[in-house]
């Protein structure tokens, strides 16, 4: 499955197929969540909470990848991602964009 964030694909003609999206919420257990507040303190990158959005992209692109071959699509164009809070430690990742035939 060809996934880009552009409207096109080089040399190809287009069918839309329509929306395709997948989610995921995602937290780290407390303990990581406490070092992280304790990171806060000195400053630093916080790499657990960096794997766990890796991984709520990763899941959140399978997802909607796997909408996407349901409606028999080659590839989704206009990709973009949306994040937002959920609740302290917690976020959604939203993948979406639009399923496409090749003609």
């Amino acid at each position: 499955m060809l996934i880009v964030t552009t409207e096109t694909v080089t040399g190809k003609e287009l069918e839309m197929l329509g929306l395709v999206k997948g989610s995921t919420i995602q937290t780290v257990n407390a303990l990581r969540d406490l070092g992280a507040g304790l990171k806060t303190l000195v400053g630093g990158e916080l790499t657990k909470y960096n794997e766990m959005m890796d991984k709520a992209r990763a899941i959140a692109t399978n997802r909607m990848v796997e909408e996407a071959q349901k409606l028999g699509a080659d590839a989704i164009v206009c990709v973009r991602y949306a994040t937002s809070a959920i609740m302290q430690s917690a976020a959604e990742v939203m993948a979406y964009g639009t399923a496409v035939r090749f003609r």
